[in-house]
């Protein structure tokens, strides 16, 4: 990205996810937990605690496809072995500083994850009453015979966040800021709803009886359930929004920007009952959003944030972000597909506070597009561009989005590879296979190179 005169780096959220909904970032067991399948076996061997023997005695991983199962058997003794041996070495002090400091959410995340394990990963409405309630004695003595379960969980957060941070500050280093994204929403097996049902629609057993979701819309016929529980709006204005103002500190200490995915839950919010099969029987919810901006300006004045603005978006919607001069998305690609075309996403159209994208993890990728595309999209494009494309379809539109007067542009990686159909992040509403597409690791020099030559031509590289 250096090399490529970039100045931004957009990731995927790296909060825990649900194994039984196949590792979705956008399916979070926790507000403020770490991925610790992300952790590095080579940084800990770096540090002693693990040997270079243990980490390259690994099973053969395939190259372009992340199989999360063999990846978590592998990883998971690893950790177990560093974990004994920094047991062994003693606590450093900025272990415990990092205790201290996220001692807010640390512990509670670390005992449910213990509880959890303990329990098979049963789903969290699942769990004997006298687990589900927090506060029980029998929580209490079971944290005490899994302290080494919990300890490690600790350890682990400790690792990813350190590494982490190595990893930002080198890319902060180098001119290029991070820009993360977060879960609108919590998925219903959360430790957020074991340590504070109070702020979330769920029954004594924290059973969700109503889901977020979003109406039928591009993406999806029939709508979307999104195996998330909703916010109980009013118990967190009771709470003074403390829960979103302790999520959004970590998330800025995190990244240097923040995209909101599913902006608009924070105006309303698809609502849907518990049991149904699709999106289509569900309501819009009112959210309490000038009190709730309000209380985040006053602690974070400046409010870095990006808003995922796509979908079925109304005036409400468009109002909040004009009034708190956020920006939105402007995908190229729902300029020219059939299905999606809305013409204000086609460049000369974009507002310049927005970031403009050739696609997004949800689209298919500029290739993969093309490639299936009809006679009348295709004419589109080229009525738009001023001539034919024959080859190389990706590039005319990261030529749009550098060319666009949006303040920022994000190309995704698969654009910039040239990747078809195959290398597609996400189908939404498919549940298996999404998630799982990695970089090749071949050498990424040529692309860089023309990368580096359009981004200067338009005025977008670093200085």
């Amino acid at each position: 990205m250096y090399e490529a005169k970039q100045s931004y780096w957009q990731i995927l959220p790296l909060n825990p996810t649900n194994k039984r909904y196949f590792d979705s970032p956008f399916s979070s067991l926790s507000s403020c937990a770490g991925n610790t399948a992300l952790i590095s076996p080579q940084l800990l061997a770096a540090e002693g605690l693990l040997t270079q023997m243990e980490v390259e005695d690994r099973p053969h991983f395939t190259e372009r496809r992340v199989d999360y199962p063999a990846v978590s058997r592998f990883k998971r003794q690893l950790f177990q072995r560093a974990h004994i041996r920094f047991q062994k070495g003693g606590v450093p002090e900025d272990y415990a500083r990092f205790c201290r400091g996220n001692s807010m959410w640390l512990e509670d995340h670390a005992l449910f994850t213990a509880i959890s394990d303990h329990l098979g990963n049963l789903p969290l409405a699942e769990w004997p009453q006298e687990l589900s309630n927090r506060s029980s004695e029998k929580v209490q003595l079971l944290r005490e015979e899994l302290w080494d379960e919990v300890e490690r969980e600790k350890f682990l957060q400790y690792l990813f966040f350190k590494q982490w941070h190595l990893l930002k500050n080198y890319c902060n280093g180098k001119g290029i800021r991070i820009i993360g994204d977060f879960p609108m929403f919590m998925n219903y097996d959360a430790v957020d709803i074991w340590a504070h049902p109070e702020l979330f629609k769920v029954d004594e057993r924290k059973k969700p009886y109503l889901l977020a979701g979003s109406p039928a819309d591009a993406f999806s016929a029939e709508g979307q359930l999104f195996n998330c529980a909703v916010y109980d709006w009013d118990g967190l204005r009771r709470n003074g929004f403390n829960w979103w103002i302790r999520r959004f500190h970590y998330l800025f200490r995190q990244y240097d920007f923040v995209r909101i995915d599913h902006f608009r839950g924070l105006i309303s919010y698809w609502e849907v009952p518990a049991g149904e099969q699709n999106g289509l029987r569900g309501n819009w919810q009112k959210v309490p959003t000038q009190e709730f901006f309000n209380t985040m300006l006053q602690h974070y004045p400046l409010f870095p944030v990006i808003a995922e603005d796509l979908g079925t978006i109304g005036a409400d919607v468009r109002e909040t972000m004009a009034r708190y001069a956020i920006p939105g998305m402007k995908v190229i690609l729902f300029g020219f597909q059939k299905e999606a075309r809305e013409r204000s996403y086609l460049p000369h159209l974009h507002p310049l506070n927005s970031v403009a994208y050739t696609g997004t993890h949800d689209t298919d990728t500029v290739t993969g597009w093309y490639q299936g595309a009809g006679d009348e999209e295709r004419q589109e494009l080229y009525r738009y561009l001023g001539r034919r494309v024959e080859n190389g379809a990706n590039w005319e539109l990261i030529r749009l989005a550098l060319i666009s007067v949006a303040h920022t542009a994000v190309i995704q990686m698969q654009d910039v590879l040239g990747a078809g159909e195959e290398s597609r992040m996400n189908r939404p509403g498919k549940a298996e296979g999404n998630w799982e597409w990695r970089i090749p690791t071949a050498d990424l020099g040529e692309v860089a190179s023309r990368l580096s030559e359009m981004t200067a031509c338009y005025g977008r590289a670093q200085d």
